[in-house]
Order: C-alpha cells, then structure tokens, then sequence
C-alpha cells in the first residue's frame, strides 16, 4: 500500500501529539484504575458487574466508531477536529455523571448509574479514539509508525505514572478520609474532566490531517488491496485472542490485590504497583524503535506477546508480593511494543482511503477487551468459582489462567499467519 505522505512532520507536531497523549493516559490511569475497586467494595457491585464498567461502554465506542465516526472521518476527512470535539463534549458530560450517581441512595443503582453515564460519553471519545488513529497514519509514513507509537507510550506512560499517584491519593484522600472517597465526592470525576480540557490545548499544534483523493489508477491496485484484506482478517483473529487475553485480567487485579484474603494492599501500595508497570512502559516504549527494526512489526508483536502471557501466569502462581511487581513490570514491558506493533501493522494492511472505518475495526479488537472480555470470561470465571466455595483468591486465580489461555491461543494464531499464510502469499502489501 503506497504512503500518501512521504516525510514526517516535524518536532511541532510531536510535541502536540505525545503531549495530548500524556494527558490522555494521565486521565484514563487516575480514573479508571480505582473505579473498579469502587464499585466493587465500596457500591458492592459483583465481580461480574464491575466489568461492566468497561463493556458497555466500550461495545458504544465501536458501535459509534465503526457505524458513525468512521465513515463520517473519510467522507470528510476530519481527523484533529473530531479529536477536539470529542474530548470537549465529554469534558462537560463527566461532572454530571457524578452528580447523577449521588441522587441514590441504592449503591448498586449508584454503580450501574456511573456505568451507563459512561456508555453515553463514550459516544464523545469514539470520535476521538477513531481520529487519532487516522491521523497518526495520515502524518507519518510506514516506515516511521512503530517507532512513534513507542515514543508515544513512553510519554504516555510519564502520564500514567503521574496519573495513578493521583488517583491513589484522592481515592482516600490521602488517608485521611473513606475508601472510595474520591468517586463519592467527586475529586476524579472533576480531575478526569480538567484533563479533557486541558489536552485540548496541544491539539492546536497538529494539523487537520486527512489524505488527498488520490486516484488508484494502478492496475494491480484491486488485487493488492483484496490481498492485504485477507491478511487484515486473519490479523483481527488473532488481535481478537491477544487483547481479550492479556485484558481480561485488566479490571480484577486492582480488586484480587486489595482483598483481605489476598494481599490487602491499600489505595497507595496499589499505585505503586500499577506504576511498575507504567515505568516498564515508559522503558519498553523507548525500546521498540531498536526491537522492530531488528526483529520487524510481526516477529516483535509475537515475542511480546509470549511474554504477556508468561506474566498473566506469573500473577496467578506467585504468594509474595515482590513477584507480583515482577509480573507486572514484565506486563508493562509489553504494553507498548504490542501496541506499537500491532498498530503499524495494520496500518500498513489499511488503504489510506479507508483508515476511519478499518481503524475502527482494528480498534474493536483492543477496545472491547477491556469490558467484554472481563464481562464473558475472567468476571463469570471468578464469580462461578466463588459460588462453588472456592476460596476469593482461588477464583480470581482461576481467572488468570484462562486469561493466560486465550492470549496463548492468539499467539498461536499471529504465529500460523506470519510463518505459514503470508508466506505462501506472494502479493502482500508491504506488512511484516
């Protein structure tokens, strides 16, 4: 598939890129990483239900990204202002979630109150979420995508280091007040929408983005592109397994750290934890420019997601807590070069064309695993194994495993595809 854009835009643009990005996962790492542990110990929701936090809100953002914002970003080619537009509307809509939460008196209407409130304000982000990566495709050329989607998570994993201290401390107001004190009086709902607006910002640094209509007047064009669209199937399967894998666990491990029964860490040692493995990514984002270049996007893809895997295994066997920073250490180190990899690989499969709605696809495979697969296999897992009697840790545990199973059944799948099709396919475009 022939590159639209042959240079990259300069220093400019990536200071507004990385900048909105580190803001980005700041928000995303103080709000989200507590929240379960909110609605499941403090609203009293089931394990099950709090992965709800993440399904349906993320089964909305695809909806709207693949049926709405992605046909609506190619016909108009509008990257940047759906970007801003989004984060804007969403900024405003977050405080009212709050606010409808506290008109109960029920915890559990509470929790599927904030549950549902953000299933509507996905609506706002999946513009963005769609945006983002039409425009990172739009500005830089193949070859540049892998190492910019690893500087990009280095940054972002600064936001997320910063992010999760944040939301440690406002979670119990630095001890001095209630577990989930944060949520209740609504300090994170009001700093998740501070940093909404204030990402804004580094946006005017970027440009529109959008491709020209460029003719497809080869005459090998149609072939090529059927060609890189069987791959791009194949690819998604094995996205699927991957990300539901390694996420599926995303949601419970905040709440399997924190129960008596198990480690009983509070609000702050959690932080810390989580943020092993945002200076892992931080690490492993500095890194992947040197990893793809010597291994390639695939054969990178498929060793880090091994040791993905390797660590979902390690949370379910290790008794101490020192292994599980270990484990989570090694988790971060994959998070971005799977990201990085995985993203410039299906960049290279997606007609520039057609960015806004394959996009979307390719996103479903990362965004839905935050909720569905919690929701369909690790929630159901947990909560089944309770009902037999089994002890809390066990179930969470059990968990992990299958979490382990179905990332290793992805990798097997990536595998089949890079060593055994695309081999035997002669007119691929450019991927690998």
């Amino acid at each position: 598939m022939t590159d639209t854009r042959l240079q990259s835009p300069g220093v400019k643009v990536f200071l507004g890129l990385s900048s909105f990005e580190m803001i980005a996962m700041f928000r995303r790492a103080q709000f989200y990483n507590f929240l379960a542990v909110y609605l499941r110990h403090y609203l009293g929701m089931s394990v099950t239900e709090t992965t709800l936090m993440a399904t349906l809100p993320m089964i909305v953002n695809i909806v709207f990204q693949t049926f709405v914002w992605g046909g609506y970003s190619d016909r108009h080619q509008k990257r940047r202002s759906l970007i801003v537009t989004g984060e804007l509307l969403a900024c405003i809509a977050t405080p009212l979630v709050w606010y409808l939460h506290r008109l109960t008196d029920q915890p559990i209407l509470a929790g599927y109150i904030i549950i549902i409130g953000l299933a509507l304000i996905e609506i706002f982000w999946s513009m963005s979420n769609i945006a983002w990566s039409a425009l990172i495709a739009d500005l830089y050329p193949a070859h540049q995508r892998s190492t910019l989607q690893g500087r990009l998570g280095a940054m972002g994993g600064i936001g997320r280091v910063v992010g999760v201290w944040t939301g440690s401390v406002l979670y119990d107001g630095m001890g001095r007040f209630y577990e989930g004190w944060g949520f209740y009086e609504g300090g994170l709902f009001f700093a998740a929408a501070g940093a909404m607006l204030l990402s804004i910002l580094p946006l005017m640094m970027v440009p529109e983005g959008g491709i020209a209509q460029a003719s497809q007047s080869k005459s090998g064009a149609a072939d090529e592109e059927n060609c890189s669209g069987v791959i791009f199937l194949w690819f998604l399967t094995a996205m699927i397994f991957i990300n539901f894998g390694r996420n599926a666990i995303a949601i419970i491990i905040p709440q399997y750290l924190m129960i008596d029964s198990g480690f009983g860490v509070s609000s702050q040692q959690l932080g810390y934890i989580v943020n092993t493995q945002s200076v892992a990514m931080i690490m492993g984002g500095l890194a992947v420019h040197r990893i793809t270049k010597r291994l390639g996007d695939g054969n990178t893809l498929q060793w880090a997601t091994i040791f993905a895997g390797i660590s979902i295994v390690a949370f379910a066997r290790v008794d101490s807590l020192a292994w599980v920073y270990g484990a989570n250490f090694i988790r971060g180190l994959t998070e971005v070069p799977i990201a990085a990899a995985s993203y410039a690989f299906a960049a290279q499969l997606i007609p520039p064309g057609k960015r806004g709605r394959q996009f979307s696809w390719f996103n479903a495979t990362f965004f839905l695993s935050w909720g569905l697969a919690g929701t369909l296999l690790s929630g159901p897992v947990a909560d089944y194994c309770i009902k037999l009697g089994h002890a809390e840790t066990d179930a969470y545990r059990a968990s992990f495993y299958s979490g382990a199973l179905c990332c290793f059944i992805g990798t097997a799948v990536l595998g089949w595809l890079l060593y055994v099709r695309m081999p035997r396919q002669q007119k691929l475009c450019g991927a690998g």
